[in-house]
């Protein structure tokens, strides 16, 4: 094959378009547990402890309802192959991670921090970041207080609930990544 600039996921996938849509919903009677429709398929997903909410704020544990667009994958490369996708992917770092803090500057944006800064890392010991889809949630405009690092990424094994964002299994994760392009939409509700 040529060379023409083109990302391997646009090989891999050039039979395959973009979904224009994925729905998240919760299940009934589970407010931390819900369905991710993509499709055709219906994947099982952890959501925030709080539930789906209209008016997401800082630290409620609650997964923004909304319709959002996925801007970039992160991905752990020491850990795993580049994931097949439409969007653009970047691998994290040690020194990545996310900003948090309402009263800073930089708050919901990705940062680096030295090793002896605190902060939310994208590189973490467990599993749940290898993989992560980064969604535009507070971005246009960012409001300070209205959550930050609202994600798509990996679920525990007992599916426990997130800090706010939207959990799946690594098998799941991997299709949906195949799946969805910048101008997908996330309708989370």
């Amino acid at each position: 094959m040529r060379n023409t600039g083109i990302s391997n996921a646009y090989h891999t996938n050039r039979a395959t378009r973009p979904l224009s849509s994925v729905m998240v919903r919760a299940a009934a009677g589970q407010r931390s547990r819900g369905w991710l429709i993509a499709g055709g398929q219906i994947i099982p997903v952890a959501l925030g402890r709080g539930g789906i909410r209209a008016n997401k704020r800082e630290g409620d544990g609650g997964t923004p309802k909304g319709t959002f667009r996925p801007r970039q994958v992160w991905w752990r490369a020491d850990r795993h192959p580049r994931p097949s996708t439409f969007l653009p992917v970047r691998a994290t770092g040690p020194q990545d991670a996310w900003c948090e803090d309402p009263s800073s500057r930089h708050y919901n944006r990705p940062l680096r921090l030295a090793a002896k800064d605190g902060g939310d890392r994208l590189r973490r010991d467990d599993h749940l970041y290898d993989f992560i889809i980064e969604i535009d949630h507070n971005t246009h405009p960012r409001i300070a207080g209205r959550g930050s690092a609202v994600f798509l990424h990996l679920a525990r094994h007992d599916f426990s609930p997130t800090a706010g964002c939207v959990s799946m299994t690594k098998a799941a994760m991997l299709r949906l990544l195949k799946r969805i392009g910048p101008e997908t939409k996330i309708v989370i509700g």
